[in-house]
C-alpha cells in the first residue's frame, strides 16, 4: 500500500526559513532509513505558498489566485511517497519523521489510490491508459 505523509506548513516554511543543517542532517539520515528499508518511493519539501498559485473551477471557468496563502498550518510543505503494508506502518515512519527543536509540525498520512481501487469503472482500455502512462513516467523519470 501506498501512503502520503503530508508535512503541514507553518510560520517557518511560510517564511522561506532554510532548515540547519543540524535538521537537514536529521531529514538525510531519515530519508537514508527509508530508502534502506525499501520503502521510500518520493519526497520533496515545496517552497513557500507565495511562491505559488491555486487554481480554482467552478464548471468550465477556472481562476488563479496567486499565492500567498492564509492559515500556514493548512498548507503543505513537503511530503514523501512510501510503500508499506498497513496505515499503522505508514503512522510508525511517520511518527519516527525528525522535527526541528522547538518547533511544532505536523504529518497528514494518507493512502493513495491503487488502480485496483476503482473497481468496474476502469475498464480495459483505461487500465491500458493507465500502463501507458505509468511506463512513460518509468521511462522518462530514467532519463
Amino acid at each position: 500500500m501506498r501512503f502520503m505523509l503530508i508535512v503541514k506548513g507553518n510560520e517557518d516554511t511560510e517564511a522561506g526559513i532554510m532548515p540547519s543543517e543540524a535538521d537537514l542532517t536529521a531529514m538525510g539520515n531519515f530519508n537514508e532509513e527509508m530508502v534502506k528499508a525499501g520503502i521510500m518511493k518520493a519526497g520533496e519539501g515545496l517552497h513557500p505558498s507565495v511562491r505559488g498559485a491555486r487554481v480554482k473551477f467552478k464548471g468550465s471557468q477556472t481562476t488563479v489566485v496567486d499565492g500567498p496563502f492564509a492559515e500556514a498550518k493548512e498548507l503543505v510543505a513537503g511530503f514523501w511517497i512510501i510503500d508499506v503494508p498497513s496505515l499503522a506502518d505508514a503512522v510508525a515512519w511517520a511518527r519516527r519523521v525528525p522535527s526541528p527543536e522547538g518547533n511544532e509540525s505536523e504529518i497528514e498520512v494518507r493512502q493513495v489510490f491503487e488502480t485496483e481501487d476503482f473497481g468496474a469503472e476502469l475498464t480495459p482500455e483505461l487500465r491500458a491508459q493507465e500502463d501507458r502512462m505509468r511506463a512513460a513516467i518509468e521511462k522518462t523519470s530514467k532519463q
